[in-house]
């Protein structure tokens, strides 16, 4: 007797080993599929419903309609109901407002702040252990190729991580290809997002990469072109890993006196030390426990931080994002929080 086609088992293959730990950890426990409709979410859904109970897991499902679309409700409630079909319990649609205008992110991210905001809602109150999410390969290599396009470091090239929190990611080893095969196994139909098309230059930019660049690249240096962009990541995400653990221990060194809730006090002599690639990822650090947000702390604001270090002329206060500021003050660096 012939077993599943591939790509089913290569799916069936992740999800239990990313579910796995958690059942010995939490029998009975919940879990979510984070389901939009698409084939890659609802392949995950099809997988888990398979795996969890095989497992001793409860699987559930929570579609989030961002309401972004016309007829956007519709999609969800077409979502919620496949799921439901493919016996997951329980299911449910939750639906977010998306901020606009400036500070928000851009549309892509505002929507993501929201989606991944009420993901996490639902698991708190359903009492889930975990929340799966349908990124697969394709997903990284275009996460990838917008951090080269942005300049980013090593942080944001090392893409998408299999395992952040309660996220899990079961699927990155999957194309998408192999994702719609899976649904058609399992004779589930699936949404696609017109967006996706990448048409025009209004179109979100990871469609656009997803329609134009990564197909153009395929062509030019050969197929291969997004397992390379996976192997980037993964083994960027080694040394980000290894140089972060550095400078956390860094910072720790230097750490003179924290004094009050978000003021940092820090060495400048143990800074000055350390190698650049190390003291720019603790003084991020350093940014953050201070105040300033994630998002808006870039790798500008990092090097001028770093310049009250090496090219200190008497300068002035810093002024950094979240209104925090930095000084240089007697061999200390002092990063304030607002109306400290």
């Amino acid at each position: 007797m012939s077993g599943p086609p591939r790509a089913v088992a290569l799916a069936r293959l992740h999800v239990r080993a990313a579910l796995a730990p958690l059942a010995a950890e939490h029998p009975g426990a919940l879990v979510l599929v984070a389901c939009s409709g698409g084939a890659d979410s609802l392949a995950l859904a099809a997988t888990t419903a398979f795996v969890a109970p095989r497992l001793g897991l409860r699987a559930g499902a929570v579609v989030v309609d961002h309401r972004l679309q016309d007829g956007s409700d519709q999609v969800a409630a077409d979502a919620a109901a496949r799921c439901r079909a493919l016996g997951l319990d329980p299911v449910e649609v939750r639906t977010v407002q998306v901020a606009r205008g400036p500070g928000s992110g851009g549309p892509e991210g505002a929507a993501r702040d929201a989606r991944y905001a009420a993901l996490g809602e639902a698991a708190d109150q359903r009492g889930a252990v975990a929340v799966l999410l349908g990124h697969t390969a394709d997903d990284q290599a275009e996460s990838v190729l917008l951090g080269l396009a942005r300049g980013s470091g090593a942080r944001s090239l090392s893409g998408m991580r299999a395992e952040v929190g309660r996220l899990r990611r079961p699927l990155l080893a999957l194309r998408r290809s192999e994702t719609e095969e899976v649904c058609s196994a399992a004779e589930v139909d699936w949404w696609t997002d017109p967006t996706n098309a990448g048409d025009g230059p209004d179109a979100p930019l990871r469609s656009r990469v997803r329609a134009a660049v990564l197909p153009l690249l395929d062509d030019v240096l050969g197929p291969g072109v997004v397992d390379a962009l996976v192997r980037t990541a993964d083994q960027l995400h080694d040394d980000d890993a290894a140089l972060s653990a550095l400078a956390r221990e860094l910072l720790s060194a230097a750490l003179v006196d924290e004094d009050g809730p978000g003021r940092v006090l820090l060495d400048v002599a143990v800074l000055e030390a350390a190698l650049p690639a190390l003291r720019t990822r603790a003084l991020r650090l350093a940014a953050l426990a201070a105040g300033c947000p994630a998002g808006a702390l870039g790798r500008e604001h990092v090097l001028s931080l770093d310049g009250l270090l090496t090219r200190w002329r008497g300068q002035g206060p810093l002024h950094l994002p979240g209104g925090v500021t930095a000084t240089r003050v007697c061999g200390r660096l002092v990063l304030e929080p607002p109306h400290h």
